[in-house]
């Protein structure tokens, strides 16, 4: 006997003090939101699901803003300065930060499209659209390297008196705090939604940050009469692109290849197997679409129990992992008989053996 369990969201039914224990990181959003907690009751309906991945969605879409906002400002005090000194180190950063702001734009359409409900064609929604952002994001660096390497090489060959150091010192520390800013935001965000994309951008914004520091310490070397310094800190700044674009390039592609944490899968089985009722816990599977995380267990219960019975362990299961999985939506739970003499999919198992 199986029994389908229906499917939820985790973040967006509404949550009483049971459910912030096993959560210490959820958080209520806002007056209407606490209001709300008052006076609705608990429930984990499709309407939930619906509500709480627009949610994740709208923090995705602000956070993008926010960044994109800030990032502009920065990459357009440091061009100017650049423009005026004619360091390559701060043109290398400004370029970076320039292309580090645009990423903002895939995520934002990423986060746009991932709003509209499921379809018959696309039945699990638009959710992966933001793990193809990442590759765009990927691109955006892998460009902003190139453009970096090419004018701290061409610098090398044909050197230029750096000038206006001063303003070239404020620049690369207004570039440093822009840039962490940007990242702490986007990494709290991307990991509070389980955006795989908008944490890898966070984490870029924060080497970003290092090569302004970098731009400083260049600058100052050039004061002492260093002048190769400041074509030397554009090929650091390269290298630093490298390394993060490698960086972003594994966890974009373990995410498009439907990679999940270990311990994500490892939690899955044991809230499952916590349940009263369930026997054994014999297949967790899971994938991400998007920051939203999908789930499907395969359970036994007793043979001997009725399908009423099977049924109420099976959304015991279901809520005990909607309590327990941040940005669990969708799950499916499948409950076979324990203890019986003969295999339940014997069925099916010639299929099984092909695979």
């Amino acid at each position: 006997m199986a029994e389908l369990g229906r499917l939820h969201s985790h973040e967006d039914h509404d949550h009483d003090n049971h459910h912030d224990e096993h959560r210490p990181d959820h958080e209520h959003h806002g007056l209407m939101a606490s209001l709300r907690h008052l006076l609705a009751p608990h429930s984990h309906d499709a309407k939930d699901s619906l509500d709480q991945a627009l949610e994740g969605s709208r923090d995705g879409i602000r956070a993008v803003a926010v960044s994109l906002a800030i990032l502009l400002v920065v990459a357009g005090a440091q061009a100017l300065v650049a423009a005026a000194s004619g360091s390559v180190a701060l043109l290398s950063d400004t370029l970076h930060n320039a292309a580090d702001g645009l990423t903002a734009l895939p995520l934002w359409l990423a986060f746009r499209l991932g709003r509209r409900p499921p379809t018959s064609r696309f039945t699990y929604g638009y959710g992966n659209a933001e793990d193809l952002a990442g590759v765009a994001v990927v691109a955006l660096i892998a460009a902003s390297a190139g453009l970096a390497g090419y004018e701290a090489i061409d610098r090398l060959l044909h050197p230029e008196k750096v000038t206006h150091l001063g303003f070239v010192m404020a620049a690369a520390v207004v570039g440093a705090v822009g840039n962490e800013v940007v990242a702490q935001y986007r990494i709290r965000v991307g990991r509070r939604i389980g955006s795989a994309a908008l944490e890898a951008d966070g984490i870029h914004a924060r080497t970003d940050g290092v090569t302004s520091l970098l731009v400083l310490v260049g600058a100052i070397a050039v004061t002492f009469g260093l002048h190769w310094a400041d074509a030397v800190v554009a090929l650091l700044i390269t290298l630093a692109l490298l390394i993060v674009g490698y960086q972003a390039v594994l966890s974009v592609g373990q995410r498009l290849l439907d990679a999940v944490d270990p311990v994500v899968v490892e939690r899955i089985a044991e809230s499952v197997a916590a349940v009263d009722g369930v026997v054994e816990v014999t297949e967790v599977r899971a994938r991400w679409a998007g920051h939203r995380l999908l789930a499907q267990v395969r359970l036994s219960v007793d043979g001997s129990s009725s399908v009423a019975t099977a049924h109420e362990i099976s959304e015991a299961a279901h809520h005990s992992l909607l309590h327990q999985l941040p940005n669990l939506s969708d799950a499916i739970i499948h409950v076979d008989p324990a203890l019986l003499e003969t295999d339940p999919h014997a069925s099916t198992a010639h299929h099984r053996a092909d695979e």
